[in-house]
This record gives C-alpha cells, structure tokens and sequence, in this order.
C-alpha cells in the first residue's frame, strides 16, 4: 500500500488523530570567492543559540528559522564582518513565516542578495529557500 494510501486510510479511521507537522527548513545556497555551499536552518525555540557560520576569512552568515509564537514567527538572514574586534552585522533582512509564495523560484523567497566587504571588496551573494517536509 503506497504511503499517501496508508495516510487516508489512517485518517478516515481515526478522524481526530494529527499527523506529525511538515518538518520545513531553510535552506540558503551562499557563494563567496568562487565556492557555493549550502546551509539548513531548522526551526529554533530561541533565535540566541544560532551560530554563524565562516564564510572566507572575513564573513559570518547566520540563518534563524523561528515558527512559534505566531508573532515572532519570522526568518532572518544576518551577516557579519569578522573583524578583529569581534562579529559586526553588516546586513539583515527579515522574513515572514511562511514566506510568501513566489511566482520565479529560481532564487526562492528572499531573491539573490550581494554583501560586500567594506574593506576589502570581496562579495557573497545569498538566497534562500523552504523546503516543507523534506522536500525540494
């Protein structure tokens, strides 16, 4: 019995019962000198345990996926400048959870974004995606 099959069956017997939540993830695809990687955020109770990640040897990019509350329901995207005197945000956007849908998902909800190093004209380019349940 195929697994959507087994899903209906399951509901039309106990029509009270919830299936687990679609376990979504951020993913963002992030390049930075010529290499491309990828990072997932997960949902988090509390944004202050999210590490940034090093990207080259003077950027950090920080994902934080939080679903609940409802009102503080939001994905942020931050980057920093690592400089000697510690992590300095140099952009931030903000998004609604769940995002809205978007018609060119070519560069998902937050479109393709450049940051660039201020000293040093480096340039990282972002964007990032949903993926519900494990998929896309």
């Amino acid at each position: 019995m195929s697994s959507r099959l087994c899903r209906w069956v399951f509901l039309a017997a106990f029509p009270g019962a919830a299936l687990p939540a679609a376990a979504d993830e951020v993913v963002c695809r992030y390049s930075y000198g010529g290499e491309t990687r990828t990072l997932v955020a997960r949902a988090v109770a509390s944004p202050y345990g999210v590490p940034a990640v090093a990207v080259g040897s003077y950027f950090q990019f920080r994902v934080v996926f939080q679903k609940e509350p409802a009102d503080l329901a939001s994905i942020k995207v931050y980057t920093y400048a690592d400089l000697d005197s510690g992590a300095t945000p140099i952009h931030q956007a903000t998004y609604p959870y769940p995002p809205p849908a978007v018609p060119d998902d070519r560069h998902g909800f937050t479109g393709l974004h450049f940051v660039y190093e201020p000293m040093r004209d480096g340039e990282l380019q972002y964007w990032c995606k949903l993926r519900e349940d494990g998929r896309g």
